[in-house]
């Protein structure tokens, strides 16, 4: 098929960053482009050829506009599943598909898909609602502390809270929810997957995370990540494992825990473009939304080496301001070589809500780690009032 500079139609479900860093590549190969968001200030709506404001998760509006391109992908997994399921029944290619999609949307049947297909993972319990897991922990069925992640939605560290005393728990919406055994872990890992409808794999290298500790958030991510080879090799192996497993179209996001004694434990997926992937615009032969595209439309996948190191650091909201976003020092970490700052276009800021993100290539990963605590110190989001 010809998809450039020709009639087909690309839709993509979501109009967040990641759809607005993935219509940098649809705009290099002149593929046309139809964004659905519930949001008319979506970061997505400039980049694309038509751009529709709608539910992501009501049937009709899901299907309709699915109904108006040749081929459809998605930036987010919280998406009408069942309108998916019509479309690709009909004949339309849906990558991932909604098969993958419902195995990796609710985390609990996600950690039971692990489970089933011996991938390691930590030890968890599903709880229909924070009542069943009160009632366990009076049982002593399940003891403290552990992670709580609620099944759906949970996205940037919301969903997500470790609880160490019956307190932890007040506040915590009466939700589907798993809980999870506390891995001690000396770092977190991600390998990005990519797979072609034809069934050709490649793997980016193994990157290094490194946490904020309140919000839960990523705060820097690492490539190449700093451990053993052995270990890299370890972590590649299970990803591709965990990629064979969900048989997705695209890209998956593995994200893993390396234990204090080198094993490798998988934490979640995302079926899609990654956080943990940002490095790859400049750092990598084929950036992660060039692959994306590759993958879904049945191209040849490009290279997924590394250019040279590179480390991303994400922007996020400073606490204690809320309202029109003000970059401060941006201009100061420009002038700092191999800087390039990622704005994503979201005109309001909070605390902690990803605002952009900065990548710093350099020949020394040392060098890198440097210049990246330099900009993380730096710059500041705040709000202009």
């Amino acid at each position: 098929m010809n998809y450039f500079s020709s009639d087909f139609k690309l839709g993509i479900l979501g109009g967040g960053q990641l759809g607005k860093m993935l219509l940098t590549e649809t705009r290099k190969y002149d593929i046309q482009t139809l964004v659905l968001d519930p949001s008319e200030e979506a970061p997505a709506q400039y980049g694309c050829t038509a751009f529709y404001k709608g539910s992501l998760l009501e049937y009709d509006t899901v299907y309709q506009f699915g109904k108006m391109v040749n081929a459809l992908t998605i930036e987010i997994e919280n998406v009408n599943l069942e309108a998916l399921e019509k479309l690709e029944e009909e004949g339309l290619p849906v990558f991932p598909s909604p098969k993958t999609l419902r195995l990796i949307q609710n985390k609990g049947r996600q950690k039971d898909y692990y489970v089933e297909h011996k991938i390691p993972t930590s030890a968890h319990q599903r709880f229909v609602a924070i009542s069943d897991l009160k009632k366990a922990l009076e049982k002593d069925t399940l003891d403290f502390p552990f992670v709580w992640k609620a099944a759906q939605g949970g996205y940037d560290g919301n969903g997500v809270k470790i609880v160490r005393s019956t307190l932890d728990l007040i506040g915590l919406p009466e939700v589907e929810c798993i809980a999870e055994a506390m891995v001690p872990f000396k770092n977190e890992l991600a390998v990005i997957v990519a797979r072609s409808p034809k069934g050709e794999i490649k793997t980016y290298p193994v990157v290094e995370m490194e946490f904020h500790p309140e919000a839960n958030q990523v705060e820097y991510t690492i490539c190449p990540a700093r451990i053993s080879k052995k270990v890299a090799d370890k972590a590649q192996k299970i990803a591709l494992q965990v990629s064979e497993a969900f048989n997705h179209v695209g890209l998956l996001a593995v994200e893993m825990f390396q234990t204090e004694d080198d094993d490798i434990l998988v934490n979640e997926v995302a079926p899609r473009p990654h956080n943990s992937g940002h490095y790859s615009i400049e750092a990598s032969y084929t950036s992660q939304f060039e692959q994306h595209l590759r993958a879904i439309l049945d191209l040849p996948l490009g290279a997924t080496e590394s250019k040279v190191a590179g480390i991303m650091v994400n922007l996020v909201g400073e606490e204690g301001y809320s309202g029109p976003v003000h970059y401060e020092n941006i201009s100061n970490i420009m002038a700092i070589e191999g800087v390039t700052p990622h704005i994503y276009g979201k005109r309001e800021t909070r605390p902690f809500r990803k605002m952009g993100h900065v990548t710093i290539v350099n020949e020394d990963m040392a060098e890198a780690r440097k210049i990246a605590e330099q900009v993380k110190n730096s710059i500041r989001v705040i709000s202009q009032n």
